[in-house]
């Protein structure tokens, strides 16, 4: 399985240039492709996820280039797991896309879509945080084009808003690689965490800069409050099946925050261990009472949906800011009941966005739609699983939650925070759900409002979408279902996180190293000892001379 680990990045990216140039005019071809290259896609990620699931940590070797000189994408328990998880909502997305036809709405949606995966795959995969920017530009750039996929006014004003934010983003990210770079000489991420940690009295001010400037980065990736202004509205107004690959994408900035704080900037390292966790435990909890608070406030499906995003990842970075093995599990197991979770809330709310004339997802008194109690059904799955009441996973993820934070300082006030918004939560899931669901009025009556059409739509003919949609409600139980094997995996992946020795051996000197060309000894391997001309380093090459 070894030049595997390129190809979630590859596929994707040959895809979306086959689909541009050879099928931009017939949609049934594209659906063909995209689908089929997302199907070997899981299948790849699963091999990945199974190779990596004994803890042996891969690295791949770009141009037979090894770290820290050149290029390298790493496979550990985590990447492999996000890529999979990645891998299973993309294929999810593009089934109910094409499903509803939201593929025929504007142009290049299926090469688009490929793009987005090949950003979120190299984020997981790279082991370098330059690599880690041009990831992030891949994914702006193709989150844009699908934010305005089927234009309109209002979307291509959330998505200029989206932009400018996150451009914002980017101008810091390259203030604090300059900031890094500058006084440490590197950017490959194992090679920081050794010099960082031996980083001189004199240069400690810097590096608490960068990190802080990092810290930023990431966190209006993953809409951390207060930089969060860019996602209701952007949220609210994407197309539905963006807005669900979108769930995995604010992922990408808490996966960053744990891979660069844990292996870099890790707890036990005094220059900034005294920033990171009380900047990021603060932000946590306001940003799940502001959430809650959106919640309770939406007068819309869509903004409703929106907030409870924010509120999840504040409750993702309650535990994920303690840095501690049983914090990050619980973190790990809330990511991936909040993605699958986050997904289905929104394919739900487009279902009902269909079936009311359009975009007409408010909570005005309309007539019954076409399907109303099965989607009812699907809408009350996905509020129980995002606000974290049993039987559903989220029930199971605030638990963990709740327990790993347990003997931390001001467990109490962390309890108080996410129990009281759970209820407020609640209420806000009730207010909206019995508005569009509940107070209905016969078709052939006047409109309470002025402004709501009279007229119901014609049904669409959807099975596909609610395959799609069923299958992360599958999930959902899945993941509840099997909480205690899966959180066998997310101990091992969290032990193997705080191993940093382990990471940085298998990245600078360590025997798994694949290179991207076999023919070749490679460049600058000498340093690192190699000797057998396939990019594998055997011994570091200072302790062959002794």
């Amino acid at each position: 399985m070894t030049h595997w680990i390129i190809a979630p990045i590859v596929l994707p990216a040959v895809l979306a240039a086959v689909i541009v140039m050879s099928m931009r005019h017939h949609v049934l071809l594209q659906r063909i492709f995209s689908i089929a290259g997302l199907t070997a896609l899981i299948a790849i990620a699963a091999g990945l996820a199974v190779q990596s699931s004994g803890g042996t940590i891969e690295v791949y070797d770009l141009g037979n280039w090894p770290a820290p000189f050149g290029i390298v994408l790493v496979l550990d328990r985590l990447s492999a797991m996000m890529v999979l998880l990645t891998a299973v909502l993309a294929l999810v997305v593009t089934l109910y896309a094409t499903g509803t036809d939201w593929d025929r709405r504007g142009n290049h949606f299926h090469a688009l879509m490929q793009f987005q995966v090949m950003g979120i795959m190299g984020a997981f995969l790279t082991g370098d945080i330059f690599n880690l920017f041009v990831f992030f530009e891949i994914l702006l750039i193709a989150s844009y084009g699908l934010m305005i996929h089927a234009g309109g006014t209002r979307r291509l004003r959330a998505g200029l808003q989206y932009v400018v934010f996150n451009l914002l983003g980017s101008t810091l990210f390259l203030f604090a690689l300059g900031t890094i770079y500058a006084t440490t000489g590197t950017l490959n991420m194992a090679d920081l965490a050794v010099r960082v940690a031996e980083i001189p009295e004199s240069d400690i001010a810097l590096i608490r800069i960068g990190a802080v400037l990092l810290l930023t980065v990431f966190a209006i990736k993953a809409a951390l409050l207060p930089l969060h202004f860019w996602l209701p509205e952007t949220y609210a107004e994407a197309p539905a099946p963006v807005t669900a690959l979108f769930a995995v994408m604010t992922k990408v900035g808490a996966y960053s925050i744990l891979r660069v704080y844990t292996l870099i900037f890790g707890p036990d390292l005094q220059a900034t261990a005294d920033v990171v966790t009380p900047l990021l435990m603060g932000a946590a909890l306001i940003t799940i009472i502001i959430g809650m608070i959106g919640v309770l406030g939406a007068n819309r499906l869509g903004r409703l949906a929106a907030f409870s995003v924010i509120a999840s990842m504040g409750t993702v970075f309650v535990a994920m800011s303690s840095f501690t093995p049983e914090t990050t599990s619980a973190t790990l197991y809330y990511i991936l009941h909040s993605t699958l979770a986050t997904a289905l809330l929104f394919l739900t709310v487009d279902m009902v966005r269909e079936r009311r004339q359009g975009s007409s997802d408010g909570y005005a008194t309309l007539p019954a739609f076409h399907q109303q109690g099965l989607i009812a059904a699907l809408f009350f799955a996905a509020a129980i699983a995002m606000v974290g009441m049993p039987p559903l996973s989220g029930f199971v993820g605030k638990l963990l939650i709740l327990k790993s934070v347990w003997p931390l300082p001001g467990a109490a006030a962390i309890w108080a925070v996410i129990l009281i918004t759970s209820l407020v939560a609640i209420v806000g899931f009730g207010q909206g759900g019995s508005a569009v669901f509940w107070k209905t009025r016969p078709a052939d009556e006047e409109p309470s409002d002025e402004n709501a059409p009279v007229e119901t739509p014609p049904a669409p003919k959807q099975g596909l979408a609610f395959t799609a949609a069923f299958s992360l409600l599958a999930g959902i139980i899945l993941l509840s279902v099997f909480a205690g094997p899966v959180m066998g995996y997310l101990n091992a992946t969290s032990a193997q996180l705080y191993e940093r020795q382990g990471y940085i051996s298998a990245v600078l000197t360590g025997p798994n190293r694949i290179g991207g060309d076999k023919g070749d000894k490679g460049h600058g391997a000498d340093a690192y000892g190699d000797t057998d001309g396939h990019g594998v380093t055997d011994t570091p090459a200072a302790e062959k001379e002794h």
